[in-house]
Formats: structure tokens, sequence, C-alpha cells
């Protein structure tokens, strides 16, 4: 039985135009996540990830700070089972 879950997350504050994207990214391949992450056009961030429950609340405490620039007002999370569609984590076109 697999440990693997999955989170949903909408990052909002400046996170738009302060490398949050590729920093998201970088930070989730470090900690062996998978997934995607994007911004959305009401100027928030949203990203689905995938991975081992510990290393999922290390992304998710990074996405409260984000890059240096960045100035992080919410996140809000929704909590799922993993589907193990993801083989990397990857920046994604704006929604």
């Amino acid at each position: 039985m697999s440990t693997q879950r999955r989170v949903t997350l909408r990052i909002q504050g400046t996170v738009q135009g302060v490398s949050y994207r590729e920093s998201a990214r970088q930070e989730a391949l470090r900690l062996g996540l998978s997934g995607w992450v994007r911004n959305r056009s009401d100027s928030s961030v949203e990203a689905t990830v995938e991975g081992e429950p510990g290393a999922l609340e290390d992304f998710i405490r990074w996405c409260h700070s984000g890059p240096r620039m960045a100035r992080v007002t919410d996140v809000a999370r929704t909590d799922g089972q993993a589907s193990g569609e993801f083989r990397t984590f990857t920046v994604e076109r704006t929604s």
C-alpha cells in the first residue's frame, strides 16, 4: 500500500513575477515530489503535488514563504489520494 499523498495548493499574495513557480519547481524536485505549478488569472499560484507525506509538509511550509521576493498572504490546501500520474514536477501554462 502506497503512502504517497496528493495536495492541491492555492497560494495568494505577491506570488507572480517573483520566480515563485520556478523556485517551487526546484524545491519540489529537491524534496522528491512530482506534479505541477502554474499562475492563475486571478494573480494567485496553484500547485498539485504528490509524494511522501513528510516531503509534502516540507513543501507546504516552503510555500508559505516562497522565494525571497514573494509575499505570501494565504496558502489554501486540499488533500487527496495520489494518482501516480506525474513523473516529474513541471511549470504549466497560466490557467
